[in-house]
């Protein structure tokens, strides 16, 4: 979460417990400089001592024609953290990490279209888009707790 190259949206203090149950995931809107690179996302809980931990992950592998392309030249791509069963309580805070690696829960990826284990590996530039035509989202399939 400190890395330089990680972005991270983080709510303020929740004022009441929030609780998901079901299929948790995120659509961004994003750039490469690569054709085929990764995006990584996180959703985490972040404790009022500052810890933050892992609620459940997912990751894209970008390639020609995986992603909806869209005619400004951004891509739309749906991440998948799977189901998840959480309860944030008060005061937690919910936060959202996106990157492009998440070395070594997932393979490197060399920004190339060669093998995985090859040793040429290329720098991609990201661009993450969030504004009125690229509503980059995270979906939370949230309950009512009674």
């Amino acid at each position: 979460e400190r890395r330089p190259d990680v972005l991270t949206f983080t709510t303020d203090p929740l004022d009441h417990p929030v609780e998901i149950i079901g299929n948790v995931h995120c659509e961004l809107y994003i750039r490469s400089s690569s054709e085929f690179t990764d995006f990584c996302v996180r959703l985490c809980d972040v404790y009022p001592d500052g810890r933050s931990i892992n609620i459940c992950d997912g990751f894209i592998r970008v390639e020609p024609g995986k992603c909806e392309l869209h005619k400004d030249g951004s891509l739309q791509a749906q991440i998948d953290l799977w189901a998840t069963a959480y309860r944030f309580l008060s005061v937690h805070r919910i936060r959202l990490l996106v990157s492009s690696s998440a070395h070594p829960r997932w393979a490197r990826h060399t920004n190339t279209a060669n093998p995985l284990n090859d040793t040429v590996v290329r720098v991609a530039e990201q661009t993450i888009y969030h504004d009125s035509d690229h509503p980059s989202a995270l979906i939370l399939p949230v309950m009512e707790i009674t």
